[in-house]
């Protein structure tokens, strides 16, 4: 068989079948037996397939994976994410858009705790849109921000999904987690700026809020106690990794416990969150061993039918540079994005992606860096980027999609200008991976 018509028996069958609605795990692995029969000599791939699924989910790199996961939903099943909101806002005043501000500044901090982007969005949603629509905030400069700052968690370190996409890409989870920290804090910073500047130019946007009425080391001192402690979580992740003291596996065991000794010192810590964290986590986690072992899988009978040889082949023959290769698969993570989840387009497209980058000599860290931004954005990308119905679904009920839709777009707007200097300028993401080789 041909490799493009290989490509759209595996392909184009997983494709329909996301489409017709099937969970993206079962699609993939109706697809692999499809794969297995047609091009590994029928009953024989068949039987291969367990033993397959088996060594993709048995792999120690995808440990990282659930203890994230767990590390976050303990610091928000105890409560102890909560308390910073309060702390982070009577620490900023007198600014335009000041809950705006507040929200962008409580999400990163949170983004650097879960992991979650889903978690992030609903959590701020949930705190902030109330009190800012009911001061008179108008929904775009209230929603926006919390959409924009929910998707930083796909960035900032503990990413579960920088975990799983260097898991799956067999390369090194260290790099891809410091690599994604200068343009998530760009990401953040740019945010700030674009509220503080729209919210001059419009004061009506966001009308002004009273301020906290704190002063000197009353105001102060809630960021000591509520907001501080918890960076000691990311301190412990990060800053083991970054001075080799544990390699990814072992630092994500740590922040468990870090965030298990906070929420105890917060007398926070009891038997009924902890068995819902741990329940949270083992729904996620099997969910995602689930489509890894679909994807990894999926890889194989790819390679094996011909059709990754073949499509690399067709494009090496059209002599592209770095850069047209990089926007041609930037542009089709964005169109895909439009209809499909982060995870899928992972499974659809790393298995090209990746060896094609080799091929032209891309840094690997590099590419997915830029895969996750341009997967960053596509959360955000109407009519069907996921958490525009996070947010919809968090919102009161007077916030409408289309307010939703428009909220949106000058975040969108700044996200690509990242992704554009980072396309342009890879020493942005690379410097801190490769200041700490």
């Amino acid at each position: 068989m041909e490799w493009y018509w290989a490509l759209t028996l595996l392909l184009g069958g997983a494709v329909a079948l996301l489409i017709l609605g099937l969970p993206v795990a079962f699609a993939f692995f109706a697809a692999n037996i499809a794969g297995a029969f047609f091009f590994m000599r029928g009953h024989i791939g068949l039987s291969l397939m367990p033993i397959e699924y088996t060594l993709s989910v048995t792999k120690f790199t995808l440990v990282p994976v659930a203890l994230f996961i767990l590390m976050g939903e303990i610091l928000f099943q105890t409560g102890v994410a909560f308390r910073s909101i309060s702390a982070i806002d009577k620490l900023i005043s007198r600014m335009p858009g000041r809950l705006s501000i507040v929200s962008i500044a409580g999400g990163t901090v949170f983004s650097s705790l879960s992991g979650s982007t889903i978690a992030n969005t609903a959590l701020l949603g949930n705190l902030m849109l109330p009190d800012m629509l009911k001061k008179g905030y108008h929904p775009t400069i209230a929603v926006g921000p919390i959409m924009a700052v929910g998707g930083i968690a796909m960035l900032i370190p503990p990413s579960a999904l920088a975990v799983l996409l260097a898991s799956l890409a067999e390369r090194s989870i260290t790099d891809l987690l410091m690599a994604g920290v200068i343009p998530g804090i760009l990401m953040a910073a740019s945010f700030v700026g674009y509220v503080v500047i729209r919210c001059k130019i419009n004061p009506d946007l966001a009308p002004p809020t009273e301020a906290p009425t704190e002063s000197g080391w009353a105001r102060i001192r809630p960021f000591f106690v509520d907001v501080l402690p918890l960076f000691l979580i990311f301190a412990v992740v990060v800053g083991s990794i970054f001075f080799r003291i544990a390699a990814p596996e072992e630092a994500a065991a740590l922040g468990c416990i870090a965030a298990l000794v906070i929420s105890a010192a917060y007398r926070k810590l009891n038997w009924a969150a902890l068995r819902k964290a741990l329940r949270e986590t083992a729904k996620i986690n099997v969910m995602l061993l689930f489509i890894i072992a679909g994807s990894l899988t999926f890889a194989q009978v790819l390679q094996i039918s011909g059709a990754t040889a073949g499509v690399l082949g067709a494009i090496q023959s059209m002599e592209m540079s770095q850069l047209t290769a990089m926007l041609m698969m930037m542009l089709l993570l964005l169109f895909l994005g439009c209809f499909m989840d982060q995870i899928s387009m992972i499974l659809l497209t790393l298995p090209f992606f990746l060896p094609l980058g080799e091929s032209l000599g891309m840094n690997p860290t590099w590419l997915m860096v830029m895969m996750l931004i341009a997967m960053e954005i596509s959360l955000l990308t109407p009519p069907f980027g996921l958490l525009l119905f996070v947010m919809k679904g968090v919102a009161p009920a007077g916030v409408r999609i289309t307010q939703i839709y428009r909220a949106a777009l000058p975040f969108i707007t700044l996200e690509i200008l990242i992704m554009v200097l980072i396309g342009l300028v890879p020493a942005v993401a690379l410097w801190l991976p490769e200041a700490f080789k």
